[in-house]
């Protein structure tokens, strides 16, 4: 078995839970990505990479699909010629 060094590092209870949330998500422990970084930081003489997931959660995710569908297909969506036509369209539908 390769012999092994312990390093303590310190940080507040959030971040810890936040960061083990992180990595558990590209299926890492701390311990792992601490490694990958010491690693990476010396084939490259220095900081390494940036390891990041997209900073949007799923509803802000649906919605920029949801714009790109209709960039891609605006036949299929409703248009307006003015604002004015978008407002009585929208309190049409209040009328019941």
């Amino acid at each position: 078995m390769a012999k092994t060094a312990m390093i303590n590092i310190r940080t507040d209870i959030e971040t810890k839970k936040e960061i083990e949330d992180l990595y558990s998500a590209f299926g890492i422990s701390v311990s792992d990505a601490v490694n990958i970084f010491f690693r990476q930081s010396l084939m490259q003489n220095g900081l390494p990479f940036a390891m990041q997931m997209p900073r949007y959660n799923a509803e802000t995710l649906a919605a920029i699909e949801e714009m790109e569908e209709m960039k891609r297909n605006p036949q299929l969506y409703k248009s307006f010629d003015s604002v004015e036509a978008l407002f009585e369209e929208l309190n049409s539908d209040d009328e019941v």
